[in-house]
């Protein structure tokens, strides 16, 4: 959850740049991240987030800002954090279940 959260946060940050002259964007790929700690033996709640420069296009004014893809994976992105929100607390619901305090 905290990698999507920081996505949400940098992407949200693009487009409020969308119009500054010589913004680079960035992105966090988190489920990258987070893959290569886990196979590094790294516990999940280890792993340190980080955003890059995305790399991308760059308009005559040289910002490399993508309103439409930016907008979309806001999106996509919200989207799959309600979902992380979900199983966290499905998680939670069985393990106050398993200890007695659950219904």
């Amino acid at each position: 959850m905290q990698g999507s959260e920081l996505r949400q946060t940098v992407l949200t940050n693009n487009l409020a740049n969308a119009d500054t002259p010589g913004y680079q964007a960035t992105d966090v790929n988190f489920q990258s991240q987070l893959a290569n700690a886990m196979a590094a033996g790294q516990s999940p709640t280890s792993v340190s987030y980080s955003a890059t420069n995305t790399g991308g296009a760059v308009d005559a004014d040289g910002n490399s800002v993508n309103e439409e893809q930016t907008s979309a994976e806001l999106a996509s992105n919200g989207l799959l954090y309600e979902d992380l929100t979900a199983v966290a607390a499905q998680r939670d619901s069985i393990l106050q279940t398993a200890i007695g305090n659950g219904s």
